[in-house]
């Protein structure tokens, strides 16, 4: 059986997991890995018995590679992004796509023309949890959703002061509102707050309208102890999941309408509680094995170069609104 063979460009914090997860595929050759840090960038090499680069276009030059990942500072996304895609290689590019939407056209437009996979890390659209919520939410199972709230915080800060809890954090929740809702937001309001530094925010409060859902994002890096949880509020019952945990638990409301001469109201009763059985996975796992059947198949990705656009869209709209202080149009 023919090996996809894959390189990792950058093998800092997330990169080195990448290397990881592409070393124990049965299908995948983990070839090369590049770092700019000699010390970093060798010892993930030798763990994973690959080569080593310290300058991507090297690699590139040198290497018969049929995939990448890129794994950088957001800022450096656009510039090896091209180089790859310059070389006819399929991409898994992490999240953001790009430091701004500017740049992730660029990106998509040369990858089109050079008819290369492009998929974005958004990796918690791979969560087992956040696939089967998906799948309750598109059944009808909680009724009409009216509002949508997402906590990610409590972690620790970034080592870049260039960094922004928007782009950096709440990406992740904007992402994941608008895949569960299978549309994008049309709104954003934002407050955000320098809390522990004087360079960027590292707490915001974001709101998203999306017609007649609500969509409440609070992310910083700032609480003692790490919080990744969603909850679903529908007309017919409730929903709430934990990232990390991958538990899904699913309340289904219990009322009846009644009326008097006094007018109608609703009489409430002990809703019905269901721990759903979510099959875990590691989610990096689950984003890593669909990149590579998209590489074989040549099917489309789950997170497109431009679902990572859209999303990155509202990221922005959000910055502008934390800015401005005011209401910004999607």
């Amino acid at each position: 059986m023919h090996k996809i063979k894959i390189a990792v460009i950058g093998v800092g914090n997330m990169g080195r997991y990448h290397a990881r997860v592409y070393s124990q595929l049965n299908n995948v050759e983990l070839v090369a890995v590049t770092d700019t840090n000699d010390v970093v960038g060798m010892k993930i090499a030798q763990e994973f018995n690959c080569q080593y680069y310290k300058d991507h276009n090297e690699l590139l030059k040198k290497e018969n590679i049929d995939a990448i990942s890129i794994v950088v500072p957001t800022k450096l996304h656009k510039k090896i992004a091209l180089d790859v895609i310059s070389h006819g290689k399929h991409l898994l590019i992490e999240k953001p796509i790009a430091a701004n939407s500017q740049d992730a056209k660029e990106i998509i437009s040369m990858a089109k023309k050079k008819k290369v996979i492009l998929m974005v890390g958004h990796i918690e659209r791979f969560n087992p949890a956040v696939q089967k919520l998906k799948k309750i939410i598109k059944a009808g199972n909680l009724g009409e959703i009216i509002s949508i709230i997402a906590r990610r915080v409590g972690v620790s800060p970034p080592k870049t002061n260039d960094a922004n809890v928007i782009i950096d954090l709440a990406i992740h929740d904007i992402d994941v509102l608008s895949y569960l809702l299978n549309r994008q937001p049309t709104e954003a309001f934002a407050k955000g707050r320098k809390v522990l530094t004087s360079q960027v925010e590292d707490s915001a409060e974001i709101i998203l309208s999306y017609d007649r859902v609500v969509g409440f994002i609070q992310v910083n890096w700032i609480t003692p102890i790490k919080i990744r949880n969603l909850s679903v509020t529908g007309s017919n019952g409730y929903a709430e999941l934990n990232y990390i945990t991958q538990a899904l638990d699913i309340y289904k409301s219990k009322y009846i309408k009644e009326s008097n001469s006094f007018g109608e109201f609703i009489k409430l009763g002990k809703p019905i509680k269901k721990k759903i059985k979510i099959q875990k996975k590691e989610p990096l796992l689950c984003e890593i094995e669909a990149f590579i059947r998209c590489v074989t198949t040549k099917i489309q990705p789950l997170t497109t170069g431009e679902d990572g656009l859209k999303t990155l869209i509202v990221a922005e709209k959000a910055l502008k609104s934390l800015k401005h202080g005011k209401i910004i149009k999607i």
